[in-house]
């Protein structure tokens, strides 16, 4: 069945800078391989777009090796069995994992991260809410802030992926949410459909003023996607014993050399902070515990999940561009042609 289908896929032609852009990516045509025996075959549905794929485009120290200049771009994705010659799948399985910006991905089964099998639901959410976004919200949310009822919780890129299931969590637990986002629209969808508490536009007026009229009695987590001047403004209002998840660092413009803004020790020790990172890939064990939760969730209608779908490959290559400059509104995939 191989050798009679065409692959199609996004490669890395170029090296960037910072944030890749179309003009990094080539969309071209490849045949599909025979299976060998322990392999299979995956029809990729939806393929996902997250900022850590900026890191994996550049040629800079990170936690994994750079994509391979002609390859497919790495990126989680989603799809079906359509041939197998590994006993663990069949054909008909949904499964998702790192199987790149291709539409056909041929796997041994060290890349498939798990089986979807919530299949009452849209297996699009295996890359968003049920897939890695979630559980880095459930994980850096629940095991690094470990927030109690009452507290506030501050997020940055609220109405994100990852931010917006870390503002409806936190209500879950009880807390006053706050959000922080980059324009009135997201604001809106903050509040009207995360149910943030609270929800500012930074680029209007003074954040850290908005942040007290938000924040009354401080800030007890921040859940950090963003690094950079946003978060220096946040570390002004902590709380006694406030905690921190350093999930992402989005306003970073370079890495290299290594960025160096305000200190915030002072602030660090003044509130006698714990401020972490997160690598949610620590977690990978626990992962069915939190996947299992998030589910549920979803289905009482307790978690809700925006998406933003791009149509094609042609689409998928401006699509890292277009998470850094903030102009999804919602999960940001690219539906597979």
């Amino acid at each position: 069945m191989s050798s009679e289908l065409t692959n199609r896929r996004v490669t890395l032609s170029s090296r960037p800078k910072g944030v890749p852009k179309a003009e990094h990516f080539t969309v071209d045509e490849c045949a599909v391989p025979e299976l060998n025996d322990g392999e299979l075959l995956i029809k990729t549905e939806y393929w996902s777009i997250d900022p850590a794929m900026r890191g994996w485009t550049n040629d800079a120290p990170n936690y994994m090796p750079p994509v391979e200049l002609g390859t497919a771009m790495r990126s989680f994705a989603v799809g079906e069995v359509v041939a197998s010659r590994n006993t663990d799948y069949a054909e008909g399985d949904i499964v998702s994992g790192m199987l790149g910006w291709q539409r056909y991905a041929v796997s041994d089964g060290a890349n498939v991260e798990r089986k979807f099998t919530n299949t009452d639901l849209p297996s699009s959410l295996a890359l968003g809410i049920l897939g890695l976004n979630g559980v880095t919200a459930y994980f850096g949310l629940l095991d690094i802030c470990a927030p109690k009822d009452g507290e506030t919780v501050v997020v940055s890129t609220a109405a994100g992926a990852v931010g917006s299931a870390v503002g409806q969590i936190a209500k879950l637990q009880g807390c006053r949410t706050v959000g922080i986002t980059g324009n009135d629209e997201k604001v809106s969808l903050c509040t009207d459909s995360f149910g943030y508490d609270a929800a500012i536009n930074y680029r209007t007026g003074d954040l850290g003023e908005a942040l007290k009229q938000a924040c009354p009695d401080g800030v007890d987590c921040y859940f950090d996607n963003t690094c950079g001047p946003i978060s220096d403004t946040v570390m002004t209002q902590l709380a006694h014993g406030a905690r921190i998840t350093v999930c992402g660092t989005v306003s970073l413009t370079d890495w290299d050399p290594i960025p160096v803004g305000p200190r915030v020790h002072r602030q660090l020790m003044v509130a006698r902070a714990r401020m972490q990172g997160l690598l949610v890939f620590d977690y990978k064990d626990r992962f069915p515990e939190a996947i299992d939760q998030l589910a549920a969730w979803v289905r009482e209608g307790k978690v809700a999940q925006n998406e933003h779908i791009l149509e094609g490959a042609e689409a998928a290559r401006g699509g890292i561009e277009m998470l850094y400059e903030g102009k999804n509104t919602g999960k940001l995939l690219v539906r597979a042609d």
